[in-house]
């Protein structure tokens, strides 16, 4: 009896003392990431771990692709219990997780004054029927690159308006040995549908309504704004390649002063100002041009951190989620990377404009950031857009004619037809 009793002792001990270390052991909170941000912040995942011993922070490189990443937690979503405790997204991601319920609702983890510290796009970009889903991280937002030495040679100021980008443009053609007025992206991929965003709303127009789910694509400003991308080539503004160009493609062109003006992110302003980069100390940037008496537009892009819906952890996830997004650590990952913050205050922060002067010139940018339609049907109504604004500027179909097809295909989509 009594060698029952003590091997029964071990026993409860040996169970007491497995629980008490798996107590101490730290929790693992995991997200995918593409392999050069998986680089990146790894200084970031050190410090929150010093910080957090009770907290392992485990990234997962994936590729660089960011929609192969998106398909890769997508994969893991519909096979039940993701892997994953955090999503580090895209912005264009949300409204699909969201919709799907792969997402933890963070409203009631975040006041509305603390909301109010990051740029409004970044944070609508977040949001799915009135929940929040994503805190945001580093923002991103298309713009226009000029030559400065060029417009001063010409003897013209930075464009404002569409009919102004025309006029310099031909005026720097004509009078000095630059090829090309405008590049941009017009490959069949999400970039052509950013530049068209930019575009249709700078004609006063926009995609889709997300409250109504009203299309705009066959109204006016739609077809204004897919007649202004096409003219660009035929009009031989824009070189005929343009049709095949991604953002590296129009940087290269810029950047070997082979053009005048060009439409892309803010990564690029490194590139065009490097060692060997031609055109490096004759660069402006600015607002995209718009029509005469309409805004201008900026089309958003960015990453956050939203929580999976089926994490075990979603307390640590949290802690990691407010650490990443806090103003000491993006104010230091922004400055060693030079991507472009989320919180407003750090476009104008000294220690920031130290390192990156320009950012005070991006804040004009970033202020007319307008994000993609956050709607669950987003990747489809993207690639209806894409297809027939492929077709519009490669002269396969009159631009109204493309945007009353995708008109009509995108209110299938949205179960709004008439």
């Amino acid at each position: 009896m009594g060698l029952v009793l003590l091997a029964l002792a071990v026993t409860v001990g040996a169970l007491l003392f497995g629980a008490y270390v798996r107590a101490q052991q730290p929790v693992t909170i995991s997200f995918l990431l593409r392999a050069v941000e998986a680089d990146q912040m790894q200084g970031l995942a050190e410090q929150f771990m010093a910080e957090n011993p009770d907290i392992r922070i485990e990234m997962v490189r994936g590729p660089n692709a960011a929609d192969a990443v998106e398909n890769l937690y997508t994969t893991s979503f519909l096979l039940g219990d993701s892997p994953y405790d955090i999503l580090f997204s895209d912005v264009v991601w949300i409204p699909k997780f969201a919709a799907a319920g792969w997402l933890i609702d963070l409203s009631d983890r975040v006041s509305e004054a603390e909301l109010e510290e990051f740029l409004p796009a970044d944070v609508a970009a977040g949001v799915y029927q009135d929940g929040l889903y994503r805190m945001p991280f580093r923002s991103d937002m298309g713009m226009l690159y000029y030559r400065t030495d060029l417009l001063d040679q010409v003897g013209m100021e930075p464009p404002e308006t569409f009919d102004d980008l025309l006029a310099a443009s031909a005026a720097i053609q004509s009078e000095t040995d630059v090829d090309w007025g405008f590049v941009w992206q017009g490959l069949q991929y999400e970039g052509i549908v950013t530049n068209y965003v930019e575009l249709v709303a700078g004609f006063g127009g926009f995609w889709i309504d997300p409250e109504t789910l009203e299309v705009g694509l066959d109204q006016p400003a739609g077809i204004q704004a897919a007649e202004f991308m096409r003219s660009l080539i035929s009009e031989r503004v824009s070189p005929p390649g343009v049709t095949n160009y991604i953002e590296e493609d129009a940087l290269r062109q810029f950047e070997n002063g082979n053009t005048a003006f060009m439409r892309n992110w803010p990564y690029a302003w490194a590139e065009v100002n490097r060692e060997g980069s031609a055109v490096a100390g004759n660069v402006g940037i600015k607002p995209m041009v718009h029509a005469e008496g309409q805004q201008p537009a900026a089309t958003l892009g960015g990453w956050g951190f939203g929580i999976s819906a089926t994490t075990p952890h979603p307390e640590e996830a949290w802690r990691v989620v407010e650490f990443f997004t806090s103003p000491g650590p993006m104010k230091d990952f922004i400055t060693e990377f030079t991507y472009v913050p989320s919180r407003r205050a750090l476009f104008t922060d000294p220690d920031v404009l130290a390192e990156l002067p320009h950012y005070e010139q991006l804040l004009e940018v970033a202020e007319t950031t307008i994000p993609r339609p956050p709607v669950g049907q987003y990747a489809q109504l993207s690639d209806i857009l894409q297809r027939y604004l492929s077709a519009t500027i490669s002269n396969q179909m009159t631009p109204e004619a493309a945007m009353r097809a995708a008109a009509g295909e995108s209110r299938r989509v949205l179960g709004t037809e008439a």
